[in-house]
């Protein structure tokens, strides 16, 4: 079987070009999590709908880092203030710089996560993670059942076309939290989950049921 074009369906180099804006399902419980005219910087922060929003409605003061160059045209024409860089290594920003960093959906796309979530407690006090849950049930199933990577937690790309080089579960992401040090997780939410059943699995069980948690970390105080 031959491939036409092997970059159509590839992940590996995000283009906004032709999503400008895209609303995903985890802003509406990040917003709330920001307090009104907070510090606020998005890693990772992508075509900058995110920060449009915290601006909007939070009327918070924001900052972005993306490594994308289409993501950057986009967030410029918005009139947003980013900045192109990577985001898991040391970072142009004074230590307390922001009262919330917030990473959402990219963790698992870094070469050094662990830097990345450093370099966060570093920056602000506060710190938003989330992340596609490699032990949810049904990427254990796909794997179990049919011994492929599963799909799902690639959100339809293959194993061979996706930027996940770092897959990880909820206990592994608390594995890290220990691992950097002087952090604390005050709260763990997920998407709204309208089916009575699954919100208590999902609250019982996290690592099994949620699909993409979305940490709140704390600073220690010094």
């Amino acid at each position: 079987m031959s491939i036409d074009n092997p970059l159509r369906n590839d992940n590996r180099q995000y283009d906004f070009t032709n999503h400008p804006t895209e609303y995903r399902k985890e802003f509406p419980i990040i917003i709330k999590l920001i307090p009104k005219n907070s510090k606020v910087i998005d890693l990772g922060c992508g075509n900058g709908t995110l920060l449009q929003h915290l601006q909007k409605e939070c009327h918070a003061s924001v900052k972005g880092v993306e490594l994308t160059t289409s993501g950057i045209k986009i967030c410029r024409k918005k009139k947003l203030s980013v900045i192109q860089a990577r985001i898991d290594t040391h970072l142009p920003f004074k230590a307390d710089s922001f009262d919330y960093a917030i990473c959402n959906v990219t963790m698992q796309m870094v070469l050094y996560p662990e830097i990345l979530l450093s370099e966060m407690k570093r920056i602000s006090r506060y710190q938003i993670i989330s992340f596609p849950n490699f032990a949810f049930y049904r990427n254990r199933l796909q794997l179990l059942l049919r011994g492929i990577m599963p799909k799902h937690m690639l959100f339809g790309y293959s194993w061979f076309s996706t930027g996940h080089i770092h897959q990880l579960s909820l206990m592994d992401f608390k594995s890290l939290v220990s691992t950097v040090g002087g952090l604390t997780i005050r709260e763990i939410y997920c998407v709204e989950i309208k089916n009575r059943v699954k919100e208590y699995l999902t609250h019982k069980y996290p690592n099994l049921f949620m699909h993409i948690p979305i940490v709140l970390l704390e600073k220690y105080k010094q």
